[in-house]
């Protein structure tokens, strides 16, 4: 696959798409019927119908029953954290072993040309990659499934509002088309959060050593950090629930940050067919720190002036903005 048939790397190594990033047509306005609907249709599909489908098969063939989730007890705890712990192993061992030991596309669609390091001091084990595997399997795994267990515990003794499908589905495919609406809601409230003063260096930092991110990287947070980015799923301690529902939540927040953190543009499935993986955005935030703190459903980036679409010019107004800020900083300490 010829990958500058879609984009351009400059002389460091960095590769861009040639499209430049787009507000979602949800807040264009006046509304554009053709680019909402093409819109409309990739919010759906592939991967949010993915992350449903991977719900539904968990919920049915790989969740005890609620009955069992009652009470707690040790052998339906160890089931949920055994699956999680193969889920994770899946996806983003699954991910890493294509894209980064058998190296199927080379350096084709890759934002930067470089593999992990594997000997560098920043890092725990000084490898990028047993860094970002310790934090998702020693904390990213056993703080989900905290959430999740007290979730189920909860929904199963009536503790939270709940509902039955065939009572409102309406009101079910509704909250179903909006759990990634929240899930960005959320990540981008408690992003920034992470990022003011003190809390980056204690909270953030961590994942932000990862520069030039791999999947593993999606999970790699210090534990503080997956506690809050995991909270997402207590939205439905207010809003009212259904196990399906709860389960979208949950594959969203586990599964979704491999896709985020992939590292390539495309999965190039044919030597001419590409599935454009579409994470520039956030890769931008990974290169320089003080953009795109959500992602691009929402324009919160473009409404609070951190918004970097990759372009020249996204790059001349960062630099503005950060010698302003450096400028102030410097008035205000004299």
């Amino acid at each position: 696959m010829d990958d500058t048939l879609y984009g351009t790397r400059d002389k460091s190594g960095h590769w861009k798409p040639n499209r430049w990033i787009k507000r979602a047509p949800v807040f264009v306005w006046p509304i554009q019927p053709k680019p909402f609907l093409r819109w409309l249709f990739s919010y759906l599909w592939p991967y949010n119908a993915l992350y449903f489908a991977i719900a539904l098969l968990v919920w049915f063939y790989l969740t005890p029953p609620l009955e069992t989730m009652q009470e707690f007890g040790f052998g339906w705890i160890l089931l949920i954290l055994l699956r999680n712990t193969a889920l994770v192993l899946l996806v983003y061992g699954g991910s890493h072993a294509v894209f980064y030991i058998q190296r199927r596309q080379r350096t084709d669609f890759k934002y930067n040309a470089k593999w992990p390091d594997t000997d560098n001091s920043m890092f725990l084990f000084g490898s990028q990659t047993a860094e970002n595997i310790f934090w998702a399997m020693c904390s990213g795994v056993p703080v989900f499934t905290a959430y999740e267990v007290l979730t189920w515990w909860m929904f199963a003794n009536a503790y939270i509002p709940h509902f039955d499908f065939m009572d409102r589905p309406v009101f079910f495919v509704t909250v179903l088309l909006l759990v990634p609406l929240w899930r960005e809601l959320h990540f981008y409230l408690i992003h920034r959060l992470i990022h003011l003063g003190p809390l980056y260096e204690i909270v953030h930092k961590v994942h932000h050593n990862n520069v030039n991110p791999g999947p593993w990287s999606g999970l790699s947070m210090h534990t503080l950090e997956h506690i809050v980015f995991f909270s997402a799923v207590l939205i439905f301690y207010v809003v009212p629930s259904q196990p399906l529902l709860i389960m979208f939540v949950l594959i969203h927040l586990i599964v979704g940050p491999a896709r985020g953190h992939l590292g390539f543009d495309a999965i190039a499935v044919s030597d001419d067919k590409i599935l454009v993986n579409d994470n520039y955005y956030h890769y931008l935030h990974h290169k320089y720190f003080e953009v795109n703190y959500g992602e691009r459903l929402i324009p919160f980036d473009e409404w609070l002036g951190t918004a970097h679409d990759g372009s020249p010019e996204a790059d001349e107004a960062m630099f503005r903005r950060l010698k302003a800020k450096k400028n102030f900083v410097r008035g205000v300490s004299h």
